[in-house]
């Protein structure tokens, strides 16, 4: 009976979701040709203010912000909760520093994808493949880390399989995905927000009730041990460079994530865009405050878990009634499943739109039926989706730094030519092919080889290398196109 109350919240929000994807669907039936590219990829830029700041929360947060990041909080203390807060500005300065520009110039160029805005910068054709490829690598290792984490809550919470949990959201974000496009991941991403919102705010608000309160709380985290309630943590875990690593990792480098960057592509007007900004940030503090701080107070209500990937699932099993238990579950679900569809859809935009129609049509959208891209789109992402679903089956555990890795990855290979690409006049593909380059060759290494430099992460000193490959690779290229200088200045 007790699991029947906890599955009750999480198949009634994975029907809606279905539903949703359903109603979506007229929307592409109505279109053809390139009006069914668009409408498939970005949603026909339609994205109002909440939806578009909905849409990069649900995005940006996943399975670590549910799971990894305040199963390290309940180590560390409230430390890894400051250190969680430096992702508050995502929505304001994703859109802040790219949205609008993105907007105009994506209408301009009738751009869907990340790389058809690369190609039109640098008209390079190694950017196309060399992106393609980063795209699918990285992608893959983060959706790793999105189906562990579901698969993992859902086997702590409700006590059945591992796989069982696999295959529930697996297939319920794949068929949702392939049957609605972008706008049934706009609008589903939209409701896992506010679903990822009241799962936050009920496990906190347990948490403080049996820690009698938040100042009790932190009293009993200051007796277990005082560097739980430090900015570095007991025995001074978070060293300052770790911060700091943390500001460029998760703070300026959230300009370099594709899954975020393209909802720049979608959203209606200035309006919807000034909206989303505040919006954004202020529900993405909210969430990431009651997530980790309840992961962090968790140590003072149960001491002596195991920390890991289970003990947000812990405490919400031993906090919760069933029926809530199910609402958190369904939150972090609904995390994973608002990652990995924006994943798949980029995956499938990649491979079709950028490499298939670009390279085997040579651009021409009117030789391919609206019916064989849904086809092409649908083969993609089960085959990409069965590739994730396998290596899931042995996980590895901290979901946390799995993410940190992709994330990692992405930005060495997209921040700079996104970045300088759009605002810098000078930016060419030579020195767009070193940046990605170097970026990518040196966050490998150094994730690989774990060689300390000054106890940064591996991202500062990629990003600077790949900043500095960027400027010397310019200046020994060929100078940017005339033609691309005025199409993307106007003059």
């Amino acid at each position: 009976m007790e699991r029947l109350a906890i599955l009750l919240p999480v198949a009634g929000y994975i029907l809606f979701t279905m539903l949703l994807a359903l109603w979506c669907r007229r929307y592409l039936a109505r279109s053809g040709g390139g009006g069914f590219i668009e409408e498939y990829f970005i949603g026909g830029r339609s994205m109002g203010g909440f939806v578009l700041a909905m849409t990069i929360i649900a995005t940006y947060t996943s399975a670590s912000s549910f799971i990894g990041g305040p199963g390290v909080a309940y180590s560390l203390g409230l430390g890894w909760v400051l250190l969680a807060m430096i992702q508050v500005p995502t929505a304001f300065l994703t859109l802040g520093v790219l949205g609008k520009r993105f907007a105009i110039l994506g209408r301009r160029l009738k751009a869907v994808t990340i790389v058809d805005f690369l190609y039109a910068r640098y008209r390079d054709d190694r950017i196309v493949v060399f992106c393609s490829v980063a795209l699918l690598v990285f992608f893959m290792a983060s959706m790793l880390a999105q189906f562990i984490g579901g698969g993992r809550v859902f086997q702590a919470v409700t006590g059945y399989s591992y796989e069982a949990g696999l295959a529930i959201f697996g297939v319920s974000v794949v068929l949702y995905t392939t049957i609605g496009g972008f706008r049934a991941v706009a609008l589903t991403d939209a409701v896992q927000g506010i679903v990822m919102v009241l799962a936050a705010v009920v496990v906190m608000l347990a948490v403080l009730d049996a820690g009698g309160g938040l100042a009790n709380s932190i009293q009993t985290l200051k007796a277990t041990d005082s560097g739980l309630i430090t900015p570095h943590g007991p025995n001074n875990s978070i060293p300052g460079p770790f911060l700091f690593s943390f500001w460029i990792l998760v703070g300026l480098g959230i300009l370099g994530l594709p899954q975020t960057v393209q909802r720049c592509f979608g959203y209606r007007d200035s309006k919807a865009m000034h909206r989303a900004m505040i919006l954004g940030t202020l529900i993405i503090g909210f969430l990431l405050l009651c997530t980790h701080l309840a992961g962090a107070l968790g140590r003072a209500v149960l001491p002596g878990l195991e920390s890991g990937d289970l003990v947000m699932p812990t405490l919400a099993i031993d906090l919760l009634p069933p029926f809530w238990a199910g609402v958190f579950v369904a939150g972090p679900l609904a995390a994973i499943m608002s990652t990995v569809d924006s994943m798949l859809l980029l995956v499938s935009a990649s491979i079709v739109k950028d490499l298939y129609i670009r390279y085997q049509l040579k651009g021409d959208v009117a030789k391919i039926p609206p019916r064989k891209i849904s086809a092409m789109s649908l083969g993609c992402t089960l085959v990409v989706g069965l590739l994730v679903f396998l290596a899931a089956f042995n996980p590895p555990d901290l979901l946390v730094w799995i993410n940190l890795f992709a994330f990692g990855g992405l930005e060495a290979v997209f921040l700079w030519p996104i970045v300088l690409g759009l605002y810098w006049r000078k930016a060419n593909a030579c020195g767009a092919l070193a940046s990605m380059a170097c970026g990518v060759g040196m966050f490998m290494l150094l994730s690989i080889t774990k060689w300390p430099v000054l106890g940064l992460h591996p991202i500062v000193p990629t990003l600077a290398c790949s900043g500095l490959a960027f400027a010397v690779g310019q200046r020994l290229g060929r100078p940017a196109n005339p033609a691309v200088v005025r199409l993307f200045w106007g003059d």
